[in-house]
């Protein structure tokens, strides 16, 4: 059974969410994992367009170094999600334009409602926006609220256990991303219920932390935040930490100050096109034009990396580079129309 085409637009996590856990079937199952995968993929645009728009290239830098870390815990989320998908005999759907992210937009089937995810550069309203994103559903020191992406994930690790007999172990992707990146960011395959249970527990704790600690635990470096406590200090601008005297936590560390970055502008629905005053020129519309296909053969390389033909992660991980170097050459470029602030890539599926 292959999982159906699903619109990135739709409620579709919502409603799987009301669905009580004894009534879920297999294709429920295959359709809450393609939305997983979206919502993985749906990450990495905002992320990569933030990360790339800082102008000091040194990884080893702190809110740099933060980010790109963060950027690839997301990546192998994404290839730990692909093969649970695969492993059960669904199809990992990434090049229908039904199913590719939109910008600015909601992230994909209901989940965290009302947040509206947007690209642009680096800024404490971006941080504040991706900690929104990872937002716990029992964040230390804050209430709880929404549907979050931790909670679907239990879902799934709640309902997987009554499917685990259709794990095959099929059309799986290996890649080792845990000695330079976290012991639990591997790309490994499932080939058992607990190799799913274990792969869902790192994608939870490395967004949103533990109930009685801020810290991922998987770092691949001590100390390192959760997803949404590290956004929260760069978006707050202060160091979460915990009060020694109360013994709460809470954002009163440190200064945590911005990088240099290029003032790339949000970019508007549908690209650049669109925005009165901010149409590219012939050789600004090339630039971006160059992204999107970079971009759309990165989605066709990385679905076909799941598909029966096996093919590896070479060539996605290739184009990755190439849309770093090409969104660097965009975010160069002065908006005409506002000229304190840059374009940046546009993120769009294309076909040609």
């Amino acid at each position: 059974m292959a999982t159906g085409v699903l619109d990135y637009e739709s409620d579709a996590i919502v409603q799987l969410m009301s669905v009580a856990e004894e009534d879920w079937t297999e294709q429920e199952l295959m359709d809450a994992l393609q939305r997983a995968v979206m919502l993985e993929l749906s990450t990495i645009p905002p992320y990569a367009t933030a990360l790339w728009s800082i102008t000091d290239q040194d990884n080893s830098k702190p809110v740099r170094h933060t980010i790109r870390e963060i950027l690839f815990d997301e990546m192998s989320h994404f290839g730990l999600v692909c093969n649970m998908l695969t492993s059960i005999g669904g199809k990992v759907t990434l090049t229908d334009p039904l199913t590719v992210p939109k910008y600015p937009g909601e992230l994909p089937g209901g989940v965290n409602p009302g947040l509206e995810v947007y690209l642009s550069g680096l800024s404490r309203d971006s941080a504040a926006l991706f900690a929104a994103i990872e937002k716990p559903e029992f964040p230390l020191g804050f209430a709880a609220d929404g549907n979050t992406i931790g909670a679907f994930y239990q879902r799934i690790a709640d309902v997987f256990p009554r499917f685990a007999h259709l794990l095959t172990g099929r059309q799986q992707v290996s890649f080792p991303l845990g000695s330079g990146h976290g012991a639990g960011n591997d790309i490994v395959p499932m080939n058992a219920l607990d190799d799913v249970l274990s792969a869902i527990h790192v994608i939870q704790a490395q967004g949103e932390g533990t109930t009685a600690s801020p810290e991922n635990p998987f770092p691949g470096a001590p100390g390192e935040l959760a997803h949404y406590y590290a956004f929260k200090e760069i978006a707050v601008g202060r160091k979460f930490v915990r009060d020694e005297q109360t013994g709460k936590f809470d954002f009163v560390g440190p200064d945590v100050p911005l990088p240099a970055t290029s003032p790339v502008g949000r970019v508007p629905q549908g690209g650049w096109a669109n925005s009165p005053g901010n149409e590219p020129d012939a050789t600004t519309a090339g630039h971006l034009h160059t992204f999107n296909q970079q971009y759309s053969a990165l989605l066709k390389a990385l679905e076909d990396a799941w598909s029966p033909s096996a093919a590896d992660l070479g060539p996605a991980i290739h184009l990755m580079g190439d849309l770093r170097r090409t969104a660097q050459t965009i975010n160069t470029i002065e908006l005409p129309a506002n000229p304190h602030f840059t374009y940046g890539p546009e993120w769009l599926f294309v076909t040609g």
